[in-house]
């Protein structure tokens, strides 16, 4: 019977494609994540990885292995962990991914109520405006957009991820009343770069009434940051498209003001991603409902509805 230390040294090597990205992840040393995959090659007598010096790559035999016992091993882990995690109480480390703005003012006010209500989970919270890999990046849950359904996640959609033109009043009075899409073009605009593709991106207004419009920015100012991009828009330096829970309290300020509020940019939903296990470990099972919950109690999906 093969132990759950050598399977997990091959799922995660595979994965990975490193015995040392597999070490940093199981908390072990590579020595003994090859030790461990060398121990159930002998057992099974069949050789999983082709080994170099640069590489570590998956033979045939090892390649149907993984996709026999890959899933499988995340369920007996998380029935594991949901058995000894004190009779099946949540506990643990429990790993979040989520913007750093949104964890900030939406997310983290949650913390006193979720960690009173449960001691013996330790929150750890990863604040990144790029997206990640939930399994192989060994993470609980995200919180974001736009994240690739990958095998074995699931997401949870929790309010629409509109993205609305802001300028403050000063920057636009003087200024010829912007009414129609095609006359952005006289105000100065503030961009944003895609953090995967460099580029600026391009999008797609939506009107009220189901119109359509190509939004091309020529930015005057160009930052890799949301928040920094807000901030210009603060400054009144022109006029920037951000997502309305990035914006949400200057525009109930008065700090900022709608451009063309009759428009937006529907970007899909702003999600809970984590793992489609039948068994979730209880530490994620119970931040899943209780962040539904007060998402739901928010009235995110009304508050951050760009039609609304």
């Amino acid at each position: 019977m093969e132990t759950l230390a050598n399977l997990q040294s091959f799922v995660r090597s595979a994965e990975d494609g490193s015995f040392s990205a597999a070490a940093r992840r199981l908390g072990i040393t590579p020595a003994a994540v090859s030790r461990n995959v060398a121990q159930l090659e002998s057992n099974l007598g069949v050789r999983l990885f082709l080994r170099s010096t640069r590489s570590l790559t998956l033979t045939e035999a090892g390649e149907r292995f993984l996709n026999t016992v890959g899933g499988g091993l995340e369920t007996i882990q998380a029935a594991i962990a949901d058995l000894t995690s004190n009779a099946g109480e949540p506990a643990g480390v429990l790993r979040i991914s989520a913007a750093p703005a949104f964890g900030r003012d939406y997310l983290m006010p949650l913390m006193p109520q979720f960690m009173k209500k449960y001691p013996a989970v330790t929150p750890e919270w990863h604040f990144d405006n790029r997206q990640v890999e939930l399994i192989s990046g060994g993470f609980d849950a995200a919180i974001g957009g736009g994240i690739e359904l990958s095998p074995g996640v699931v997401a949870r959609d929790l309010a629409p991820a509109h993205l609305v033109l802001v300028a403050t009043p000063d920057y636009l009075s003087g200024r010829p009343q912007v009414r129609r899409p095609e006359q952005l073009n006289s105000l100065d605009h503030l961009a944003m770069r895609s953090m995967r593709s460099g580029k600026v991106r391009s999008w797609t207004l939506q009107g009220l009434k189901s119109q359509q419009a190509a939004l091309e920015l020529h930015p005057c100012l160009l930052v890799n940051d949301p928040q920094a991009l807000c901030q210009s828009a603060l400054m009144g330096l022109g006029v920037a498209l951000l997502a309305i829970p990035d914006v949400l309290g200057h525009l109930e300020s008065g700090a900022l003001k709608r451009v063309l509020p009759d428009w937006y940019v529907d970007a899909g939903p702003i999600s809970l991603y984590f793992a489609s296990q039948k068994l979730l470990p209880a530490k994620t099972r119970v931040f899943v409902d209780l962040l539904v919950e007060h998402a739901r109690k928010q009235q995110w999906a009304k508050r951050f509805d760009a039609r609304t």
